[in-house]
């Protein structure tokens, strides 16, 4: 049983918590209580301050929030939000975001409350009203001349008005599409000590019947909503007109004193002259309002009007404002409320839904992040080109997301706020890595990890692989891409769900064998998208590529918007050797998932299959700059920057593997070879001795070490052979840089080497090898 406030006049009581769910202040440790409780987060301030934005409730860079008509569909996720979850979380501990002061509450209220003539328009026809004529002011108040429907734009209430003998009027702050709201002092909570500022919203029009159903509508619902992103709704009371004495509903909220999204974007143009906020604080504000959308979903409720303005940056945390377009999902009947250049298109026929408040997110965000003239005209349903954009040209996987989130097809969309929001985090981590170099991995949800490392040949030392690497005393480890099967049995798998139904029976699986498992899996005694799933893959390992193919046909047919029929599709055509294929299903996935490094991973190495180094350069390096795990990424990034000359690059990769990595010696082989110059390198003797010194620190066994040695040396013998009379200062793995010097160091190598080997005709090849490779001597 809760228990009462014990603040004098506080009609509230204790939540869990142990904050009163009416004024906000936290139990008192004993009975005893005097009025000067202090607050948990300081004495004399208020419990939760903020405005509804500076002089804005529901302005928009493009227009007024705008009515329309259509049915409503929509969906559900369930999870559990409470109120008392951490706040001060902004950035998601990725960027640090400067704090936005609280303001002064009476600061906030206009000193002339009035709306401006070019938003004044009929709520019956839409036709504009109020507006001057011949240099004379138009009326605030009227009737239309078009449908004869009464008009109003004067604030009803003024200070010093009592609401519900409670609330005590100081002023209008703001106007919007529903209506004026006012900032008021709780008389039943303020004391000498602190005051508690509520907002009132009341009505522009009281002959709107929308508007006052919606006024009624937010009364059933709203005072319920519990979310710290979220506008608390504390109460709803009526109070009469003062001029026809007809009542009119007013919500009662919590006052939030920070600056909306849009206010913060047109101080900077004014401050900076930038057009766009830091993309890094743009994706941390979605990731942080995108849990509030999804608490609404879950509770069957739609925003409707997601924009900049109806978000608050105070101090640290935002919050939703603004919920007059709020609706359930159901409701098929009262108007639906948006604002032109955010709605989806689709809202006028189809009605809105989860998908057109994921849209709404996705234009907010470009709003923020792009110089985005022209959104609700050019760009009214669609987003700027990467040629025109600069910023969707640097930041590919940004753009991705926002094309997913405002695509034309509400199916294509994200599925729920959380998916987006997952995504949204994902992209931020790249962003945050590719600026700084700093990794910042994460645990995928999705993909498990990479099942092996592939593309790792230079890395090797092996006699096929040294035969290979050896071009004319030349070691070019970048000539060995990888090859397609290998890459389909290396890339990470989708992660099974363990609420489909034939999660169990899969972790029975106990044989690794592909054909056992086909046999197995064909007949399961469950049926589930993840049991197709697994033996499509089992198809693939058995090199059945056709049944393969076939079942994802079936899949696709089901669900044409699974991620995961992709992944597979690219996975046989890799194992078939179509990389072309296989690039045009990862470029899908990569759609779907803009977040995940796999998914990127997968399309870096289709692409260099396919001859694209220039898109597979930049995805891997996107993926090695976000997550260290990822060795093949790597790997490809050090043999494409070898192979276009960028020795410097591809050794500065190589030299990030870290010591704790399986791959790090392999690494460091690669970066042996990567070192050794050409035959007509500049500065190539300095190169040979970076060679020799890395070689020396690794500490290989005998017989790769006594490999290696080998292939420095014959680099460095051909060097010397092709410089006649020239020698080097120092000691290649302690040998004198001559020819001499080095045929010597040869020499003793191979006879070394023939002394490990356990074949008696190689033993003889090397002995003679070593015989023939000696320098001329008289003994």
């Amino acid at each position: 049983m809760s228990t009462r406030c014990l603040r004098p006049g506080c009609p509230g009581s204790y939540l869990p918590d142990g904050h009163c769910d009416e004024c906000g202040r936290r139990a008192p440790a004993a009975p005893a209580v005097g009025p000067h409780t202090t607050t948990p987060s300081g004495a004399g301030a208020p419990t939760s301050p903020a405005t509804h934005s500076s002089g804005r409730e529901s302005a928009s860079t493009g227009g007024g929030t705008v009515p329309s008509r259509g049915s409503s569909s929509s969906g559900s996720r369930g999870s559990a939000r409470s109120r008392s979850a951490a706040r001060g979380g902004l950035g998601a501990g990725l960027v640090e975001i400067a704090r936005v002061p609280l303001r002064d509450p009476a600061a906030a209220v206009m000193a002339e409350p009035r709306v401006a003539e070019s938003r004044r328009f009929c709520v019956r026809c839409d036709n504009p009203v109020g507006r001057g004529r011949d240099d004379r002011p138009g009326r605030a108040e009227g009737f239309c001349p078009h449908c004869g429907t009464q008009f109003s734009f004067l604030p009803r209430l003024g200070a010093g008005d009592v609401i519900n003998g409670r609330y005590e009027i100081l002023g209008a702050l703001a106007y919007g599409g529903l209506g004026w709201i006012y900032l008021a002092r709780d008389r039943n909570v303020s004391d000498t000590v602190s005051d508690r500022w509520v907002v009132l919203k009341g009505l522009i029009n009281t002959s709107d019947t929308d508007a006052m159903a919606s006024a009624v509508a937010e009364r059933r619902f709203l005072v319920e909503l519990d979310h710290p992103n979220i506008v608390k709704i504390h109460d709803f009371v009526e109070h009469p007109d003062p001029r026809t004495g007809t009542p009119v509903g007013y919500i009662v909220m919590e006052y939030v004193g920070g600056h909306s999204l849009r206010d913060m974007l047109l101080t900077r143009r004014r401050d900076t002259g930038q057009r766009a906020l830091p993309l890094p604080e743009v994706i941390a504000y979605g990731v942080e309002i995108l849990p509030a959308l999804d608490y609404l979903h879950d509770h069957n409720l739609l925003f409707c009007d997601f924009k900049p303005d109806n978000v608050i940056h105070a101090e640290e945390q935002l919050k939703l404002i603004d919920l007059g377009a709020v609706r359930h999902v159901d409701d098929m009947a009262s108007a639906i409320f948006g604002t032109p250049g955010y709605q989806a298109p689709e809202v006028g026929t189809r009605g809105p839904s989860i998908a057109s408040d994921i849209y709404t997110v996705g234009r907010a965000l470009a709003v923020l992040s792009l110089d985005f003239r022209g959104f609700t005209t050019t760009y009214a349903n669609r987003l700027p080109e990467p040629a025109d954009a600069p910023l969707l040209a640097a930041e590919m996987s940004y753009h991705r997301l926002l094309r997913r989130a405002t695509h034309p097809d509400p199916d294509r969309r994200f599925s729920s706020a959380a998916e987006m929001s997952e995504q949204l985090l994902g992209v931020l981590r790249e962003v945050l890595s590719a600026a700084d170099g700093v990794p910042r991995p994460v645990v995928s949800r999705q993909f498990t990890p990479e099942r092996r490392a592939f593309g790792t040949e230079a890395g090797e030392v092996t006699p096929a692989v040294a035969g290979q690497l050896r071009r004319t005393g030349e070691v070019r480890p970048g000539a060995l891409a990888p090859a397609p099967p290998v890459v389909a049995a290396a890339l990470p798998l989708p992660q099974v769900d363990i609420l489909d139904p034939g999660a169990g029976f899969l972790a029975s699986l106990g044989t690794t064998d592909p054909t056992e498992l086909v046999r197995q899996l064909a007949a399961a005694p469950v049926r589930s998208v993840e049991v197709a799933l697994r033996l499509v893959r089992a198809r693939i390992e058995a090199g059945d590529l056709a049944g393969a193919g076939a079942d994802l046909n079936r899949l696709a047919a089901a669900d044409p918007c699974d991620w995961r029929v992709n992944w597979y599709r690219g996975l046989a055509a890799l194992t078939g050797n179509r990389p072309a294929e296989a690039r045009v299903a990862f470029d899908t996935v990569y759609d779907a998932l803009p977040g995940e490094p796999a998914a990127r991973l997968a399309l870096a190495v289709s692409a260099e299959c396919t001859g694209d180094r220039e898109l597979a350069t930049r995805l891997y390096d996107r993926v090695w700059r976000a997550d260290h795990g990822y060795l093949s990424a790597a790997f490809g990034l050090a043999r494409i920057r070898f192979l276009v000359g960028d020795r410097a690059g591809a050794l500065a990769v190589l030299d990030q593997v870290p010591e704790s990595s399986s791959q790090h010696v392999a690494a460091q082989v690669a970066a042996v070879r990567a070192s050794l110059p050409g035959l007509s390198a500049t500065g190539a003797a300095d190169d040979l001795l970076r060679a020799s010194a890395r070689l020396e620190r690794l500490g290989l066994d005998v017989e790769r070490q006594t490999r290696l040695t080998i292939e420095v040396l014959e680099v460095a013998l051909a060097w010397v052979r092709s410089r006649p009379g020239a020698t080097g200062r120092g000691r290649v793995l302690g040998h004198e840089l001559s020819e001499r010097g080095l045929r010597f160091g040869l020499e003793r190598t191979y006879r070394t080497l023939a002394q490990l080997s356990r074949d008696p005709e190689l033993r003889i090849a090397l002995v003679d090898h070593a015989n023939a490779v000696r320098p001329r001597t008289l003994v």
